[in-house]
């Protein structure tokens, strides 16, 4: 077992992965020999030569679609978008002909490739480089839509979708790429596609996150525990397909349920999760279901006080808690 960073453990799932298997390259903005803006892809194209690791033009179309016709015919591209931000110049690949072609084709032909996106706030962004827009994923069958929370899932996560046959779309949140660090194994591993983890027991409130808010989930908790509360949080990791076995056994035990996500309410993955509880468990629930979230505005602020002010916290998600708790 070793120490890693988030960062560390997704470019050790590469190198590996790239080592592993010849078929699986990348490519991306300034990922060469600039290492990536947030220094993923540092060291790789020395090891690995320009035709493996790709500077591309500043064109995420040319990404995505390159990416999308080298996986039909049978490469494994892990493509890269700086900021989820500019990830919509590529949707059509992504949605029209990733997610669609497998399906279409009836198995003939499969598009495994793997998007990874650098997103999230709290790091001064502004409203162009802190953007989290998983929900217009999660709202696309036919994708895998993977954000993990710690170091050990990044690296296991990202290993097990590039050996999947699936187009996945894999979340990065950069406030997590240098501010956590985890022991992990020293062998090769995988961590399963669509299942969460519960991060911590508890018995009065399942609190339900993914990315940086499972971090915000497991402060909270810490603090209600000292007040007699105590939470159970789960980890989603994957947000489609979702793991809807263990947030319903979870919910079924507590009768509470709080969801919390960084990105803001409407439409968003905490409106389907609250819905699913209603449909499936509503009979087990003690109080309303409490959905933690960011505000309907544009994300994010760049003044560090409306940041602030914007992101939900620890100290949200316990006043949530708490007013579940008092139902």
């Amino acid at each position: 077992m070793r120490t890693v960073t988030f960062i560390e453990a997704i470019t050790e799932a590469m190198k590996e992965e790239m080592e592993r298997d010849e078929r699986v390259y990348v490519i991306g903005e300034d990922i060469g020999i600039y290492g990536g803006v947030f220094k993923a892809t540092r060291g790789l194209q020395s090891l690995f030569g320009p035709m493996r690791v790709i500077d591309s033009p500043l064109s995420e179309n040319l990404i995505v679609g390159s990416s999308v016709g080298a996986a039909a015919m049978g490469l494994r591209p892990v493509p890269e978008i700086q900021f989820s931000d500019f990830i919509t110049p590529g949707m059509d690949q992504i949605i029209q002909q990733a997610a669609k072609l497998r399906y279409r084709s009836g198995g003939s032909f499969s598009v495994p490739l793997v998007i990874r996106v650098c997103c999230g706030g709290e790091v001064g962004g502004g409203l162009y480089h802190s953007q989290i827009n998983e929900a217009w994923f999660v709202h696309c069958p036919g994708l895998v839509v993977i954000a993990p929370a710690f170091p050990y899932d990044a690296k296991g996560l990202l290993k097990a979708a590039i050996r999947d046959e699936n187009p996945c779309i894999y979340f990065e949140h950069k406030k997590l790429y240098r501010s956590i660090k985890q022991e992990i194994p020293d062998t090769d591993f995988t961590v399963p596609l669509g299942k969460a983890e519960i991060k911590r027991k508890g018995k009065d409130v399942t609190i339900v996150a993914y990315m940086l808010m499972v971090h915000k989930s497991l402060e909270a908790a810490e603090k209600l525990a000292k007040e007699g509360i105590e939470c159970e949080v789960i980890d989603m990791r994957t947000l489609l397909p979702i793991d809807k076995e263990t947030i319903l056994e979870s919910v079924k035990k507590t009768g509470r349920a709080i969801i919390v996500q960084e990105a803001p309410k409407t439409g968003g993955v905490a409106g389907e999760l609250s819905a699913i509880i209603t449909e499936e468990a509503f009979e087990y629930l003690d109080a309303p279901i409490k959905r933690v979230t960011a505000p309907d505005t544009p994300p994010i602020p760049f003044s560090p006080p409306m940041e602030h002010f914007w992101l939900p916290n620890a100290d949200k998600i316990i006043k949530a808690v708490k007013e579940t708790m008092a139902y």
